[in-house]
């Protein structure tokens, strides 16, 4: 593999982000959050990560824009892409819409912030988390490949599914002496038999459903799933094998930002009783949670992080 020096192709992009926003907090989840352990870099204030997009592989280097002291209050971020092979226009535009979306930059947080003046045992949560963008999944589609693989099994068996599949496909690009891997694309993982996939994650039932949904997943609009009528959005989704209602709601909200609607399961029941003090049944759940209308979502995601 050749080094950065010689060899890599650069370019820079200046990525806005809607204030209030904090990029510590953003490096904080992503360092913590154990779906993505060993996919990302966050050392040095940075975040270091590989995607894939209009058919290329990149590296991408994030940094706080000038503007702040820290990364507090800056103007959004700067990003590093790095590739083999020059970077066109078509992959510029994929990858900061992937980078937006991801790390939710465009989200205005001034509604959801004034619904929580009004609830004083959240208020303090979004005090600790304020400017804090909720971090989705690097693609809706590779949640929908974890969701799949994460039932039932342990969390390192999991990754290590997943890390089957990156690595068979091999979308790895070294940058500045970090090796960087980024998770297929639907084309990539499309051309998979599902004897091969079996072979790969060593499970049957998951390899199945990922040989189906994968191909399935291939026919829908990316676009239309983020702003679609939701209803039709979750019905669409749990078409997909092995996505049944728990998959769908996760997809819903950590895959492709969709806030409006929220559900009780027993991890976030946890949650509301660490914020508010007692257990929850399911009404007054969704009473709380109609308090933050559209903004539900972030609501819980809030309450999981922050709680």
């Amino acid at each position: 593999m050749a080094t950065e020096a010689t060899a890599l192709h650069l370019t820079d992009v200046r990525l806005p982000a809607r204030e209030p926003f904090d990029f510590r907090a953003s490096l904080g989840f992503i360092g913590s959050f154990p779906a993505m352990a060993g996919q990302q870099g966050t050392a040095q204030a940075a975040l270091t990560l590989a995607v894939r997009e209009a058919g290329a592989t990149l590296g991408v280097r994030l940094t706080a824009a000038p503007g702040a002291p820290g990364a507090s209050g800056a103007s959004g971020l700067d990003a590093r892409l790095a590739a083999e092979q020059p970077i066109t226009a078509e992959a510029v535009a994929a990858v900061t819409d992937r980078i937006d979306f991801y790390l939710g930059l465009s989200d205005d947080l001034a509604g959801f912030y004034r619904l929580a003046r009004q609830d004083e045992p959240f208020a303090r949560v979004v005090e600790r988390l304020h400017g804090y963008h909720q971090v989705k999944f690097p693609s809706p589609f590779e949640l929908l490949c974890w969701a799949i693989l994460c039932q039932r099994v342990p969390m390192p068996v999991a990754r290590q599914m997943k890390r089957a599949l990156v690595e068979a496909v091999g979308n790895r690009i070294d940058v500045g002496g970090e090796r960087l891997w980024a998770f297929p694309d639907v084309d990539q993982l499309a051309r998979f038999e599902e004897a091969e996939l079996v072979a790969l994650i060593g499970n049957q039932r998951k390899a199945s459903y990922l040989h189906r949904s994968v191909r399935l997943w291939a026919e829908l609009d990316e676009h239309f799933l983020r702003t679609g009528p939701y209803q039709e959005v979750r019905e669409r989704l749990l078409k997909l094998p092995g996505i049944g209602e728990w998959s769908a709601s996760f997809l819903l909200i950590r895959g492709l930002g969709r806030m409006e609607r929220i559900v009780l399961d027993k991890e976030m029941g946890r949650a509301v009783q660490r914020v508010y003090g007692r257990p929850v049944d399911e009404a007054e759940f969704q009473r709380l949670a109609e308090h933050y209308g559209a903004w539900q979502g972030y609501w819980g995601h809030y309450l999981r992080v922050g709680g």
